[in-house]
């Protein structure tokens, strides 16, 4: 993995304003990881692809994860302050196929990956996206009178197909455990790498924007210019130009 500079997030931020988030995921990850294709990213188990998101953040921006939380009884709001490692599931099994042995079907199956998010589009519906994202995972289920459909296999195959998925890719379904200090309540909260990451990469790129505005004004200086420069240098002239 590289590096990103400030031109370059700014160029992945100004294109993802026509991109859904998972082609934002993987346009980020192509420009940290140019050894591999767009296909091979868009094929990675969701874990595999948030666990590299998660490696990029912290290299862009640090360690260190300061997050918001709404208590849904009270609705008071809570300050996280995380590292990396508290969201870093336990490495994903490194197989391209998964199986089970259920109710006397014998099923292979794949791990969910951003192809099939994108699949399920704008669906709302749980029990629909949770058929749609077994029927494009499963590869084949047979049992003694031969292989069969997915609308033949019992919900306690099914079932146990989606207990078999989470446990090969923990990294894909991050649970935070919370406790609200006003009302006591808990409740488990879903972190997501792709979003909270996007959200970063869209306060920054407007900051640089600001940046660029202010010292192009003061200075003449091109774009790519001031985007050259450390953060710290910018700041500097930026104080300057405050001061005045």
């Amino acid at each position: 993995m590289r590096s990103l500079s400030s031109s370059e997030l700014l160029e992945i931020w100004e294109r993802g304003q026509v991109q859904t988030q998972v082609q934002r995921g993987i346009a980020l990850l192509a420009s940290a990881y140019p050894e591999l294709n767009t296909d091979e990213l868009a094929k990675l188990p969701i874990g595999k692809r948030d666990s590299l998101l998660l490696g990029m953040r912290a290299s862009t921006f640090g360690p260190r994860l300061e997050c918001l939380a709404t208590c849904p009884r009270c609705s008071e709001r809570l300050e996280l302050a995380l590292d990396v490692q508290d969201v870093m599931a336990a490495e994903a099994e490194q197989t391209e196929m998964l199986s089970i042995n259920e109710a006397g079907f014998e099923v292979r199956f794949r791990q969910p990956n951003s192809l099939d998010l994108v699949a399920i589009g704008d669906l709302r519906d749980l029990a629909a996206i949770r058929q749609l994202l077994i029927e494009r995972c499963l590869v084949e289920a047979v049992r003694m009178s031969g292989e069969i459909s997915l609308d033949k296999l019992p919900a306690e195959v099914t079932d146990a197909m989606v207990k078999r998925m989470a446990e090969a890719d923990p990294q894909a379904d991050v649970q935070l455990a919370l406790s609200c200090p006003a009302c006591g309540h808990e409740w488990l909260s879903a972190f997501d790498i792709l979003s909270f990451f996007w959200d970063e990469i869209n306060v920054l790129s407007r900051r640089l924007l600001h940046d660029v505005h202010v010292l192009a004004r003061a200075y003449c200086w091109s774009e790519a210019e001031i985007l050259n420069m450390s953060p710290w240098r910018r700041q500097a002239y930026l104080d300057l130009v405050a001061s005045q």
